[in-house]
């Protein structure tokens, strides 16, 4: 069973194994992180998880029984109602669906948990797996962006609040 966790700091050595292990993988798509990131993935960790006390962000591990990494899914930049998802998956994990999964329990964290009504994505152009996966989970493209200083597309959800 696959269990999206809040980030914690016993994760750290997990993360840093997926990372490594997927580097490549993830390059082909997304930005690499570069090598300072690896360097210092410790400091980094800690910065995240205060970041993520502060309010400001809310960052996910997605694990299997086992507790090994399978992925990241992240909500960036929370402010009045709206985030920014950010997420990547393993490579020996990838096309199965997980993505998907994993981003929809995301979304209802967004909804029930943090009381978010609009969540963001961007996708590059050549990036199709992650645009169905948005797709799939509701978000609709609204306008052509750049991500990393390539060519790219700003999706949009507006969540539907669920009362208890």
């Amino acid at each position: 069973m696959l269990v999206l966790e809040r980030l914690r700091s016993d994760h750290a050595d997990a993360i840093f194994s997926f990372e490594v292990e997927n580097r490549a993988y993830f390059t082909s798509t997304i930005s690499d992180r570069g090598d300072a990131y690896f360097e210092h993935f410790a400091e980094n960790h800690r910065a995240s998880l205060a970041e993520q006390e502060s309010g400001a962000c809310s960052y996910y591990v997605l694990v299997d029984e086992n507790h090994v990494v399978l992925g990241r899914f992240n909500l960036y930049e929370l402010k009045d109602g709206t985030a920014e998802v950010g997420y990547r998956v393993g490579e020996h994990v990838a096309g199965r669906g997980v993505a998907t999964d994993a981003l929809r329990a995301l979304c209802s964290i967004a909804t029930t948990e943090l009381s978010l009504r609009t969540l963001t994505a961007r996708t590059r152009d050549e990036n199709v797996a992650s645009q169905r996966v948005l797709e799939k989970c509701g978000f609709a493209v609204v306008e052509s962006t750049e991500v990393a200083g390539r060519p790219g597309r700003l999706y949009r959800l507006a969540l539907v609040p669920t009362h208890n």
